[in-house]
């Protein structure tokens, strides 16, 4: 069967669009905001939602997403109230893939087979964990395949062949190309990126997201340009934050209609 995440691509592939994903933190700035700004981004041209499961030490983000897990654990935001989020969003919207993005340790204590199992009941397409490495993630990959999700991997600037091997044997979905070396907020290089994109699609036949950096309409269409997909994370956190506690979803639903309109014009433009 088919995946959620699959047939997306395969829509936008067909209609010659690039794929908006948004990163939120689950239960930041809020509980109560998370699921209508999961609706309000995909209203606003969002494609698949990747969800953050707070986590106390999130490595691979820097301080703008590691306040946003700080806030939301100290509303006692747990990996089991995130997959209630997925379960209550899926009551409204049953074709909008949403990716996990989070560490191991939140899944090893639920245990994994339980956690993939609940997922995929809640409805959960894929799968990011920073901390587990292809070569050590052949027990979690084989459960996380039998429960129907795509576990997707990151590589970056620095990965080497034999990483990049690993990754492409390996990965479902989508592959998440960190367009910069460090955490995310950083500073990208369009250039530099556009290249190193067009190596990893002559990889493999899955789409190629680039994700760390994209803060705007002008690094999403210059990195759209080469990737199937960007993803955008820490702008979208700090549009979350900025402004009236009662209007979160509505500036992040103009935010990403904002950059749905640049990654549309890509096709216009040629």
């Amino acid at each position: 069967m088919t995946s959620r995440i699959a047939r997306t691509f395969e829509r936008l592939a067909g209609a010659g669009r690039k794929a908006l994903i948004p990163y939120i933190t689950s239960g930041f700035p809020t509980p109560a905001d998370t699921v209508p700004t999961m609706h309000a981004m995909v209203r606003a041209g969002a494609d698949v939602i990747e969800l953050g499961v707070p986590f106390s030490d999130p490595m691979a983000d820097g301080p703008v997403i590691q306040r946003a897990n700080e806030i939301a654990l100290a509303q006692r935001v747990s990996l089991r109230a995130v997959l209630g989020y997925v379960a209550e969003f899926r009551r409204d919207d049953a074709g909008t893939p949403i990716v996990l993005m989070g560490y191991a340790n939140p899944i090893e204590r639920m245990g994994v087979d339980t956690f993939v199992e609940t997922a995929a009941k809640a409805g959960v397409d894929g799968l990011i964990v920073v901390d587990y490495p292809p070569e050590e993630a052949a027990p979690f990959d084989a459960a996380a395949k039998a429960a129907g999700l795509d576990l997707i991997f990151l590589l970056s600037p620095t990965s080497t062949p034999e990483r990049v091997d690993n990754v492409m044997r390996m990965a479902r979905g989508y592959v998440y190309y960190v367009s910069l070396t460090g955490i995310t907020g950083g500073t990208l290089d369009p250039r530099e990126v556009v290249d190193r994109v067009a190596m990893l699609k002559a990889k493999t036949p899955l789409p190629v997201c680039v994700g760390f950096g994209i803060r705007d309409a002008q690094t999403a269409q210059s990195i759209g340009v080469a990737a199937d997909g960007v993803i955008i994370g820490t702008r979208m956190i700090q549009v979350m934050q900025d402004g009236d506690p009662a209007g979160v979803a509505v500036r992040a639903g103009a935010f990403i209609a904002e950059i749905r309109q640049a990654l549309d014009s890509i096709g216009a433009s040629r």
